[in-house]
C-alpha cells in the first residue's frame, strides 16, 4: 500500500528533531555514562564525568543546549520504494534544510549556526545551518526512515582513515591512532570505525554506525556471538587501556563504545575509517508513516544518575584573567581545577591568525563586542592601542585543565 508523506510532516520531524537532540542526551549515553562514573578511580576523570551528568541533567531540565557547538547537521533517509511525496515546493534534501532552518531557528531555544557557505575562500556562516549533510537510499516498504545527528566540529575534525594493506591489521591502526587524536574530540564518546568498499563507503559506514544504540555493556555481560563482536571488545577494552579517559584526564573510560561497519571491497584494498563521536552525542531516529510528523517522547528525569556536581573551592585555584601572567599559567597541571573571573576572548583558528598580524605580542587587539563567543570570526576583531576596559566581573565558574 502506497504512504504519502507531507512536506510539512517532514519538516517539522526534522525541527523536532533537531531541538530534542540539543538537549537530551540518548538513554543508553546516560545509563553507560553512569556506570563509567561509578567504576571510574582517577578524581581528575570522576569530577570530569559528574560535570558532564550534572551538565546533561539541567539541559534537559531547562531545555537548553548539551554543549555551545550545536553541531552541522547528518541526516539519513531510508524512503520506502512504496513512499510518495506529496506538497513539496522543492525536492527532498531542500525539504530537509527547512526542517534544519526552522530547528536552529527556534525562538524558544535558538540553537548555533555554524555552517559556512564556502570552505574555501569566504568562509561566510549562513546563518541557519543550512544546508545538512543529507544520505538517501531507496529501500522495500511504505514508510519514511528519518535519523537525525547533530555533529560537533571538535570530534569530526579528529576523523582519519588509511587505505591498508589486506594483511594489515586494524586493531594496530586504532591503538596507534587514537593517542594521536588527544582530548579535542571530548571523550569520553564512542568510536566508529568502517572497514571495506571504497574510501569514500568506508567513511560513510563509520558515521552512520554511531547512528546505532550503544550496547557495550550488556554485550560484555552475554559475551561475542561472533568475530565482529570479539573485535568490538578488543578494541574497547585496549582503547580503554590507552588511559586518555575523560576529557583527556586519564582514568579509565575513554570509549563507552565500540562500533564497527563493513562492507566488501577489493581484493587489493582494505580501507578503513574511524571517526569518533564526543560527550556530546546528539542522534535521534523516527519514522513517518503518512499519518503526521514523527515527535519523541522526552526521556524521564529518573533516568540521571543522582548526581550534583559542585567545584571544590578549598582544592580549587582561583585565577583572575584580567591579572594572569605566563608565570601562572605555567604553574598549572593536569587535572587542575580553575575558578575563572574577568574576561575571557575566544575565537576559532581564523581570529587566532588576525590577532596575530595586529602585533607580535598581540596587545593590540581587541574584540569589538564584550559578548564575544566561540562564534566570533576573525572579522569581529581590529586593532586598537589598548585593551577596551573589563565589564563587570562574573560569577566564578570552574575549569578543569587538560593536556590537548
Amino acid at each position: 500500500m502506497t504512504t504519502t508523506i507531507r512536506y510539512a510532516d517532514l519538516v517539522d520531524s526534522v525541527a523536532a528533531a533537531l531541538q530534542y537532540i540539543s538537549y537530551y542526551h540518548p538513554a543508553d549515553y546516560i545509563e553507560h555514562l553512569a556506570r563509567a562514573y561509578a567504576a571510574e578511580q582517577s578524581p581528575a576523570a570522576k569530577d570530569a564525568i559528574a560535570q558532564i551528568l550534572t551538565n546533561s541533567k539541567m539541559c534537559a531540565e531547562g531545555r537548553r543546549p548539551i554543549c555551545q557547538d550545536t553541531g552541522i547537521v547528518n541526516v539519513f533517509l531510508k524512503i520506502g520504494m512504496d513512499v510518495r511525496f506529496e506538497g513539496f515546493p522543492g525536492s527532498i534534501e531542500d525539504a530537509v534544510n527547512d526542517g534544519v532552518r526552522r530547528g536552529y531557528l527556534d525562538p524558544d531555544n535558538t540553537l548555533r549556526a555554524s555552517v559556512l557557505s564556502d570552505p574555501l575562500f569566504e568562509r561566510k556562516n549562513t546563518k541557519d545551518n543550512t544546508p545538512a549533510v543529507i544520505h538517501m537510499s531507496v529501500v522495500p516498504g511504505n514508510t519514511l526512515d528519518v535519523t537525525v545527528a547533530a555533529k560537533g566540529g571538535g570530534s569530526e575534525n579528529k576523523s582519519k582513515f588509511i587505505m591498508m594493506n589486506p594483511s594489515d591489521n586494524p586493531v594496530d591502526w586504532v591503538l596507534k591512532t587514537v593517542p594521536t587524536m588527544g582530548a579535542g574530540w571530548c571523550p569520553p564518546g564512542m568510536l566508529g570505525i568502517g572497514v571495506g568498499g571504497t574510501a569514500e563507503k568506508a567513511m560513510l559506514l563509520a558515521k552512520e554506525v554511531l547512528m546505532e544504540p550503544i550496547d557495550m555493556f550488556d554485550l560484555l555481560q552475554r559475551g561475542p556471538s561472533n568475530k565482529l563482536e570479539e573485535l568490538r571488545i578488543e578494541l574497547y577494552e585496549k582503547v580503554n587501556a590507552l588511559g586518555i579517559g575523560a576529557q583527556g584526564l586519564g582514568g579509565l573510560t575513554t570509549v563507552l563504545d565500540v562500533k564497527i561497519a563493513t562492507y566488501p571491497t577489493h581484493a587489493a584494498s582494505k580501507p578503513v575509517a574511524m571517526i569518533p563521536n564526543c560527550a556530546a552525542t546528539r542522534h535521534a531516529h523516527v519514522v513517518l508513516d503518512g499519518s503526521g510528523p514523527a515527535y519523541m517522547d522526552p526521556p524521564s528525569l529518573d533516568l540521571w544518575p543522582d548526581v550534583h556536581w559542585q567545584p571544590d573551592y578549598n582544592k580549587s585555584k582561583k585565577v583572575n584573567l584580567d591579572t594572569l601572567t605566563q608565570t601562572e599559567v605555567a604553574s598549572w597541571k593536569p587535572g587542575d581545577t580553575l575558578l575563572l573571573s574577568g574576561k575571557m576572548l575566544t575565537g576559532r583558528d581564523a581570529a587566532h591568525k588576525r590577532i596575530r598580524t595586529c602585533s607580535p605580542r598581540a596587545r593590540s587587539c581587541r574584540w569589538t563586542s564584550p559578548t564575544a563567543s566561540s562564534t566570533t570570526s576573525a572579522r569581529s576583531t581590529r586593532c586598537v592601542t589598548r585593551w577596551s576596559a573589563p565589564p563587570a566581573r562574573p560569577r566564578p565558574r570552574a575549569w578543569t585543565s587538560s593536556p590537548r
